[in-house]
């Protein structure tokens, strides 16, 4: 996406926002709670965040994953797949 991160984060606000709530299953419901109250715990500064491609690598180099999963499965993703 060529938006700033600021504009991409209103957007993504905006989005939320406009679900309706009535139609959402109830697991819809809990995730998009949760969604908000990370969204507020990283804008409160509760929380790190970290770069895409730095939570990738973790968790490519993590000893679990590497005895869990095939490596192929993670090869083709990138920052921009989260």
């Amino acid at each position: 996406m060529n938006l700033p991160g600021e504009s991409r984060a209103r957007l993504a606000d905006l989005l939320v926002e406009s679900l309706d709530a009535d139609a959402l299953t109830e697991i819809d419901q809990l995730w998009l709670s949760e969604a908000k109250r990370r969204r507020d715990e990283v804008r409160a500064g509760k929380v790190k965040t970290i770069p895409g491609d730095e939570a990738l690598r973790s968790v490519r180099d993590s000893p679990t994953m590497r005895y869990e999963f095939h490596p192929e499965a993670f090869e083709t993703l990138s920052a921009d797949d989260i």
